[in-house]
């Protein structure tokens, strides 16, 4: 496992004091604030104590990493392990989720082998686009993994908005079903429940024998379909948000002494990283009029290949959309953490560091390779 970078470490020790994010799962945090519970001791993410204290983050590659795996991908998992849990200054270790040599690595370095848990864990977590703890929780229920609700950043009322969210959206595809002459609200609750519990039913079989679809097709579908409506919600929830930072990024400048270079890069950061703040937003509102389109042609056209077509590609289309939202919600909820009216003033090499970072979630293909792959 390589050690950190100079720069890495002073990113620890800001991620040591936030919460996680869509990006950062930040497990040292939850042992800070939750080690003492009966809950995080009965039911915990892992099984290897140093795991059980790790930080875990969705990290875009850059090109000398690329090489480390055995096929083509622009994010990784990346596990970092503190030398010094209570002096992060000292630095850490890291290790890619199925980089390779991942195997020999955990074993060498915790003695775990490959069929333990602890790798599956890490396997479907890599498997997801994003930590969003929504998608985390109900990625690693599918897995068999049940680890306690102080892992998951998830309130009550955001979980009953997103219920309510999900409910409007199946209304359609009842109402189809029902007749459009029939209360549907029971009937959209019930099914919105089976959405966001993978819960089997009659309906939910009947629309797979519409389709056409084998069930292992299906239930990846139809995970990847509750990451849709979930991101679909956490971008009209977070719209105000978004808006406010890309404003404030527009105009933040750091505390004390500023050299030409910094005062150079601070002023082409702002506009860039607007920019792509505004611009990514635009890839995930077209990733999600894909969706819409699909689903219109199920629910209102009489068109249900072209839902079937989207649950086909909805694994592949799920991974660019969680990248790309998974980005824009880290950035939004560290922000809050760091420019908060309590917080201290940022330094000049904090803020580069915060724009580099934020710079680099945001990397991607242009508008034109995303239009090509999703064919719109």
């Amino acid at each position: 496992m390589p050690a950190m970078s100079d720069r890495a470490i002073r990113n620890l020790e800001h991620l040591r004091r936030s919460a996680s994010t869509a990006r950062v799962l930040n497990l040292l945090k939850v042992a800070d604030d939750h080690g003492h519970t009966d809950e995080w001791a009965e039911k915990p993410m892992f099984q290897t104590p140093s795991l059980n204290t790790s930080l875990i983050i969705k990290h875009r590659l850059r090109r000398n990493e690329t090489d480390s795996f055995p096929g083509r991908r622009q994010v990784a998992t990346k596990l970092v392990l503190p030398i010094d849990v209570n002096d992060l200054k000292t630095g850490g270790r890291f290790v890619f989720v199925n980089q390779i040599g991942f195997e020999r690595v955990m074993l060498e370095a915790f003695g775990l082998p490959p069929e333990h848990p602890d790798i599956r864990t890490l396997r479907l977590m890599d498997q997801l686009p994003s930590l969003d703890p929504f998608l985390l929780r109900e990625q690693l229920r599918r897995g068999g993994v049940d680890a306690a609700p102080c892992y998951f950043a998830i309130s009550e009322a955001d979980l009953a908005k997103m219920s309510a969210f999900v409910e409007r959206e199946v209304e359609p595809l009842v109402r189809m079903s029902l007749g459009a002459d029939q209360d549907t609200s029971h009937s959209s609750a019930r099914m919105a429940n089976k959405i966001l519990s993978n819960t089997p039913g009659d309906r939910l079989e009947a629309l797979r024998l519409t389709l056409r679809l084998e069930p292992e097709q299906y239930q990846e579908g139809v995970f990847c379909w509750k990451g849709f409506l979930y991101y679909k919600w956490a971008l009209s929830s977070l719209t105000q948000d978004i808006a406010k930072v890309a404003d404030e990024v527009s105009t933040i400048s750091p505390h004390g002494p500023v050299d030409a270079s910094a005062r150079e890069y601070i002023r082409r950061g702002r506009s860039v990283l607007r920019s792509n703040i505004v611009q990514t937003c635009d890839k995930v509102s077209q990733t999600l009029r894909y969706y819409d389109e699909a689903y219109a042609g199920l629910t209102t056209r009489g068109e249900p290949l072209a839902f079937r077509d989207f649950l086909l590609e909805a694994p592949h289309l799920f991974t660019r959309l969680g990248d790309q939202l998974g980005a824009i919600q880290h950035i939004v909820s560290f922000w809050r953490f760091r420019f908060n009216p309590q917080s201290a003033p940022v330094q000049v090499d904090e803020l580069i560091d915060i724009f580099m970072d934020f710079e680099t979630g945001l990397m991607g293909r242009n508008l034109e390779d995303l239009a090509a792959e999703f064919q719109v």
